[in-house]
Order: structure tokens, then sequence, then C-alpha cells
């Protein structure tokens, strides 16, 4: 049996990071960690148990940038995001 390489669906090239990040929603700041991270998103580390909405605002101090953040898919304590515009912090 041959073995074939994974074909990647990806449309964006991830560069794998190890960044702090703060994910804010209705007046809720829950710690997470980006572990990848692209133009248009991005994976995030959070608790198992955390409830993080489907829309927010993911503050990334390393960038000095806030990214408008929208759930794609959880696994566990994995969350895909898209990010889809970001501004400079105040």
């Amino acid at each position: 049996m041959a073995d074939y390489p994974e074909i990647e669906r990806r449309l964006h090239v991830r560069e794998f990071v190890l960044k702090e990040a703060t994910i804010i929603a209705n007046g809720v700041r829950i710690g997470c960690s980006l572990r990848n991270q692209h133009e248009q998103g991005a994976e995030l580390r959070v608790a198992a148990d955390m409830d993080v909405p489907e829309r927010f605002l993911l503050e990334v101090p390393a960038d000095d940038t806030a990214y408008r953040a929208l759930v794609r898919w959880r696994r566990n304590d994995r969350v895909g995001v898209a990010l889809y515009s970001n501004a400079p912090k105040d």
C-alpha cells in the first residue's frame, strides 16, 4: 500500500507562533494563547471548560493589535477563528 502525502486544504500558510492573548466580549476577559496564525485566521488554546462566545475581540499584546474574531471550529481546548479586521490598540 502506497503512502500519499496529506493534502493541504488551507488557503493561507500558517505561521506557528506562541503568543499570549485575551478574548474580550460582553465585559468578560478570557486569557488564551495563539498557537498558529495567518492573515485571515488563527488557532487559539483556551481552557476546555471555558465558554468562548461566537464573536469577540482578540487582543494580542505582542502584535500591539486587537482583531475582530469569529469562531469557525472548536475541538476540546482548541478554537479556530477567522480574523476579519485589526486595529492598533489605543
